[in-house]
C-alpha cells in the first residue's frame, strides 16, 4: 500500500461514495484516495470489472469519476477540494 513520506500540509476533506476522505492540499483526488485505500474509481464499460488509476498522468482514463455530479473526470489531473462529492464512475456513463 502506498504511503506518504510525511505527513506536513494542510488537511482537506471530501466525500467519496459517501465516505470523509482526507487529503493534502495539493493532492490530486486519486491520490488522495489512493492514500485512502481506495483502489477503484469506475466499472469498465466492457465487462464491469473494477478499474482505477493507473498512469496517474492523465493519458490512460482509468481513474474516471463523476465529481459533484459531472461525469468524466480524470481523479489524477483533479486537484482535491474541500467539500467536493466523488462518486465512482458507472459502466453505464458514456465516456465523451
Amino acid at each position: 500500500m502506498p504511503q506518504r513520506i510525511d505527513g506536513s500540509g494542510e488537511t482537506i476533506r471530501f466525500t467519496f461514495e459517501g465516505r470523509e476522505i482526507a487529503a493534502r492540499a495539493g493532492d490530486t483526488i486519486a491520490a488522495a484516495l489512493i492514500a485512502a485505500g481506495e483502489t477503484a474509481t469506475r466499472q469498465s464499460v466492457v465487462s464491469g470489472a473494477p478499474r482505477g488509476p493507473f498512469c496517474m498522468m492523465g493519458v490512460c482514463f482509468e481513474c474516471l469519476v463523476e465529481i459533484d455530479g459531472v461525469p468524466n473526470r480524470q481523479a489524477c489531473m483533479i486537484e482535491a477540494a474541500p467539500g467536493i462529492t466523488v462518486t465512482r464512475q458507472t459502466a453505464d456513463e458514456v465516456v465523451a
